[in-house]
């Protein structure tokens, strides 16, 4: 049986704490990711790491771990999520999965100041992960921040065999930037 896992981003330390607020890993489309991927048997968990607002690469990594990996396994990251994939994957080259969809991944190539970050984006892209994959996708928007543009050029230079998917008007692909919860483009890519 396949399964899902998905890695939210890094909220910010606010956003966290606010009580009118999903947590992290139900925010934006994550809950109604998990529900159509469940409807569809395959059992979908999205990882709460500690404190996500100051991301910790062995705290994410810990609770990433929880759950199964197998070759059978679709990972799907948005934001620093997707960073995390990127690295996970790159420092895991026995591991094979499924398909691996990123949503305007996120290095921190710019070196934007964000408290304890710690080492979380220290690591070295392995330009050959997707060969361990059942395909790699990005989706990324023009409009999105210069950061987020940076990390996927660079994953432009660096990886091959990545299919892109490009959007002019969907920000960073969050409920306010998408119109809603719903992201039917996402779940389509998911289950190709």
């Amino acid at each position: 049986m396949s399964n899902a896992i998905l890695v939210p981003g890094r909220p910010d330390r606010d956003e966290h704490y606010d009580p009118s607020r999903p947590s992290n890993s139900e925010d934006h489309w994550f809950s109604w990711l998990k529900r159509q991927l469940i409807l569809k048997d395959i059992h979908a968990v999205s990882i709460e790491p500690p404190f996500p607002f100051r991301p910790r690469y062995e705290e994410w990594k810990k609770e990433f771990e929880r759950f199964d990996i197998t070759s059978d396994t679709i990972l799907v990251g948005h934001s620093c999520g997707g960073g995390f994939l990127v690295r996970y994957l790159s420092e895991h080259k026995d591991l094979k999965v499924g398909k691996v969809v990123l949503v305007a991944p996120w290095t921190n190539p710019l070196k934007y100041e964000i408290s304890d970050t710690a080492d979380f984006f220290e690591f070295e892209i392995d330009s050959d992960f997707p060969t361990r994959t059942a395909g790699v996708s990005v989706f990324i928007s023009s409009d999105d921040e210069p950061s987020v543009i940076k990390t996927v050029d660079m994953l432009k230079e660096t990886v091959k065999d990545i299919e892109y998917r490009e959007y002019t008007d969907k920000g960073h692909f969050c409920t306010e930037d998408i119109g809603g919860i719903e992201f039917p483009e996402l779940l389509k890519e998911v289950l190709s």
